[in-house]
């Protein structure tokens, strides 16, 4: 029996191309060997202790006062260790373990630990400082040696002024014994008051710029619906895909430790018919579809286009599991195959699948050696996670059961079934294994099924690191399909008819919207792969009265340059790693 514990940490923000790759790539890979292990409990109590000099470093590093050391401050307080910028770098990426662009004080400890094994000679990893712990100093920071006086001077002042009458108080100066040159500092746009992440940041830009024009332009109608503040701060999402009874359910199961989500139902016919959202809480219950719909701190108000009928087919199952405190995972009901097909659902289950696969991280998509076949239906499921063939996975799950011999055929039967339906010249990643509790049916394949077992574990592991880097992917698609919605929705306004003729116009603009499509990438040099699928848009624009849009708005479109061009470099810039911006 193969069993394994996951150690999830936060994602890694995405960073500006600078001169520290091989540091930021050093520290990168320390980090993911880091969580193969469980820290030692010595060394995460060393992380919450606090020295009274760390205290008083941390209180002189947060020169705005605002509890955060950021990343300017850091980088004018870590350099008076003396040690070079690519380790600093590398400190930097160690200590900022939510990659928020900030450290609290617990991170500002365990970044002078890094800065003590440094300056011990030795590398800067959390293994060095475990393995080392008992024969290191506090770091030597040159020209700090006065703060623990500065410090205990100002308590006594306190203390005198608590016997005495009391004077108005000045904040404590802290003065250092040696003057060094400044460091380059950034100046973004946004300060870290008003955004502590990069994901406040993208709600901070879509509340004040994008979302007053997607409402003008009619954009929820055409694409998806207006975004809530939940949608940028919901967990990282993995969702399971495949035919009836190939594992999902089994999958969540052995992800979970061995523990069901409420209300889950395993075995070998149809079982689980509905959508299941599996989240964290400290206890286990459920939650209806329709509730789910109107929470303000769930991400799924969206869903409620797809109606009732979609909404009592899905369910929120809260349970306590350490995997769930960072991702979230959806079940899904088994693709339906052979004479099932005449079975119709009462909802649109791929456009469901496709509301669903825009906004997860990671979709595994699930067959057994016993259901190679694609229906129609998992043929018309597989086309909706077009756009999104980053995040797929293939899983041949219960690989077990057949020996080596029949897995290298099913193994090739497989991926000659994807080749019919999967529209990507590359080809997808395929993981081999069985995904459940309990020792392996034939131990004849035992060896490479630990492997694709662990190297897909290690994947999972890194949903959290991506999460921020995907937030900021899906957000500047986004912006470039509002821009293009909002040409191709003034184009059409334009040429409609001021008095007479207008239903005869929209008929005949309905009917040639490819030669608007045409000349609006013409006339403004757009890339054709950025717009929107001609026959959905053209049912859509069915239902609407062309001479009601808004006719083009200038503002709004250089606004939404300006979010691109500016506001989202300049976001990133902001908690990308300070210490990029010296050398």
């Amino acid at each position: 029996e193969v069993r394994f514990r996951v150690d999830w940490t936060g994602p890694t923000v995405p960073r500006r191309g600078a001169t520290m790759d091989e540091a930021t790539h050093d520290a990168s890979s320390v980090e993911a060997e880091e969580t193969k292990r469980t820290m030692d409990p010595a060394l995460a109590k060393m992380y919450d202790d606090t020295p009274p000099q760390f205290a008083a470093w941390f209180r002189a590093a947060d020169r705005d006062k605002d509890g955060l050391v950021n990343g300017n401050e850091a980088v004018e307080f870590f350099n008076k260790s003396g040690l070079p910028t690519p380790v600093l770098a590398k400190i930097w990426v160690l200590a900022d373990q939510n990659r928020s662009g900030t450290l609290k004080q617990k991170d500002f400890n365990r970044a002078m630990w890094l800065i003590s094994v440094a300056q011990a000679g030795y590398d800067p990893t959390p293994a060095a400082l475990e393995k080392h712990k008992h024969e290191l100093s506090l770091p030597q920071l040159e020209g700090v040696e006065s703060l623990e006086i500065a410090h205990q001077s100002n308590a006594d002042k306190e203390s005198d002024g608590d016997k005495h009458d009391a004077h108005p108080k000045k904040s404590p100066q802290v003065t250092f014994s040696k003057k060094k040159k400044k460091s380059a500092v950034l100046k973004p746009r946004m300060s870290v008051k008003n955004c502590s992440s990069i994901s406040e940041g993208l709600k901070h830009i879509y509340n004040s710029k994008l979302k007053s024009i997607e409402a003008t332009y009619l954009f929820s109608d055409f694409h998806s619906p207006l975004l809530r503040d939940s949608d940028f701060d919901a967990k990282p999402t993995v969702m399971m895909l495949g035919q009836y009874s190939v594992g999902k359910t089994s999958f969540i199961k052995f992800l979970l430790d061995g523990e069901e989500y409420p209300n889950a139902l395993i075995g070998p016919e149809p079982t689980t018919d509905r959508f299941v959202s599996v989240m964290h809480s400290h206890d286990r219950s459920s939650v209806p579809g329709n509730t789910l719909a109107v929470q303000r701190d769930q991400p799924f108000s969206g869903l409620a286009k797809f109606g009732t009928a979609f909404l009592n087919k899905f369910f929120g199952a809260y349970m306590p599991a350490e995997l769930l405190e960072s991702i979230t995972i959806i079940d899904t009901p088994g693709v339906l195959s052979g004479e099932k097909q005449r079975l119709e659902r009462m909802y649109d289950f791929p456009n469901v699948v496709k509301w669903f696969a825009e906004r997860c991280d990671l979709i595994l998509v699930l067959f057994d050696p016993h259901k190679l076949d694609i229906s129609d239906e998992f043929k018309r499921v597989i086309g909706a996670l077009q756009g999104n063939d980053d995040k797929v996975r293939i899983v041949l799950n219960k690989a077990d059961q057949v020996s080596t011999q029949h897995l290298m055929r099913v193994y090739g039967a497989l991926m000659w079934s994807l080749s019919r339906v999967v529209r990507s010249p590359e080809v997808p990643r395929v993981y081999i294994g069985n995904f459940r509790e309990g020792p392996y049916e034939s131990e004849e394949n035992a060896r490479l099924l630990d492997l694709e077992r662990d190297q897909l574990i290690v994947d999972l592991k890194d949903i959290p690191r991506r999460n921020v880097a995907r937030k900021v992917n899906e957000f500047v698609k986004r912006v470039r399909t509002a821009k293009i919605h909002m040409l191709i929705i003034s184009a059409l306004r334009e040429r409609m008819p001021s008095m007479f003729g207008k239903e005869k116009k929209q008929k005949k603009l309905v009917e040639t919207l490819e030669d608007v499509f045409f000349e609006v990438q013409r006339k403004h040099n757009l890339p054709v792969g950025d717009f929107p699928p001609l026959e959905p848009f053209r049912d859509c624009l069915k239902a609407h009265k062309i001479e009601k849009f808004p006719v083009m708005n200038k503002v709004a479109l250089k606004t939404l340059d300006e979010v691109l061009e500016n506001d989202l470099p300049t976001l990133l810039e902001r908690f990308g790693n300070p210490f990029d911006a010296e050398g």
